[in-house]
């Protein structure tokens, strides 16, 4: 009897089986290689915008921007317009984020969550210290990431938000410990000012709600990490228990009651952070 050639249908399900098996095998691998490439592709963005202040500071007496008002506010109105319009300045999206939650109709998302961006903003804003009109570009303003409010250069008679005086600020670069002082990071406004009382999120996906500050950028984009760009204009991961030793403003408690040192127990982090490294 001659044999015919091809395969029998239990040699084709021994097939499917293993290759089934092996793509189970391979996609988390998958997955974290697509995560790490975001993450590198995060950090070269906030490697850029270190470039851009290291420039804008070379420019003006070695100071960062001031806001449009006393308080610190509409930073990114400051921007030159190829730096402002969202579509034109790619490095405005970190690679995990790029979908605004107002898109170019002004219709909100339908949900909102940590992957969403900031924006879009397209009206213009009116310095209340200089009386200049600054407009947001053709496409507007949008992005993933946040200065650190308290860099700014606002008056000296003046109070940042929350009512932190403006001598708690930072201004320029020139500073002893810069590298521990945050300038920008994945966040879900384009400034922060937080305090080291702020907690995190109840949820992993609350952090557009609430009055704390820190819960903008204590957000998962990273696998329990963020990107930050740091005021010696270095970049690097940080770890979301690790925002709060940071030092965010010069009187800003680094062992605060969100710390390890500041006696935070492991039950007083939300379910959803737990399992990250303390700091």
């Amino acid at each position: 009897m001659v044999r015919q050639n091809g395969f029998t249908l239990i040699e084709l399900l021994v097939v499917i089986a293993i290759i089934a098996l092996l793509m189970s095998m391979l996609m988390p691998a998958l997955a974290r290689v697509r995560g790490q490439a975001r993450t590198v592709g995060c950090l070269a963005n906030l490697k850029q915008w270190n470039l851009i202040s290291a420039m804008y500071t070379d420019d003006n007496e070695g100071k960062l921007w001031s806001g449009l008002n006393s308080f610190g506010h509409w930073w990114p109105w400051q921007l030159e317009d190829r730096l402002k319009d969202w579509k034109m300045n790619k490095i405005w999206l970190c690679p995990t984020a790029r979908k605004p939650i107002v898109d170019e109709n002004g219709i909100p998302a339908p949900t909102l969550n940590i992957f969403n961006a900031w924006g879009i903003y397209k009206d213009s804003q009116t310095s209340s210290i200089t009386g200049k009109t600054y407009n947001a570009g053709p496409n507007g303003i949008a992005g993933s990431y946040s200065i650190n409010g308290y860099v700014l250069s606002i008056p000296n008679d003046a109070a940042f938000v929350r009512d932190v005086p403006a001598i708690y600020g930072w201004r320029t670069p020139n500073v002893a410990g810069a590298g521990h002082v945050p300038l920008f990071m994945d966040a879900l406004r384009f400034d922060l000012f937080p305090l080291d009382v702020d907690g995190p999120a109840e949820y992993e996906f609350a952090s557009w709600q609430g009055e704390s500050r820190m819960i903008r950028c204590c957000i998962n984009r990273h696998d329990g990490f963020v990107g930050m760009a740091f005021l010696d204009f270095s970049a690097r991961k940080v770890g979301l228990k690790e925002l709060w030793t940071l030092k965010w403003h010069r009187e800003f408690n680094t062992t605060g009651p969100w710390t390890t040192a500041g006696g935070v127990q492991p039950g007083n982090w939300p379910e959803w952070m737990r399992n990250f490294k303390d700091y």
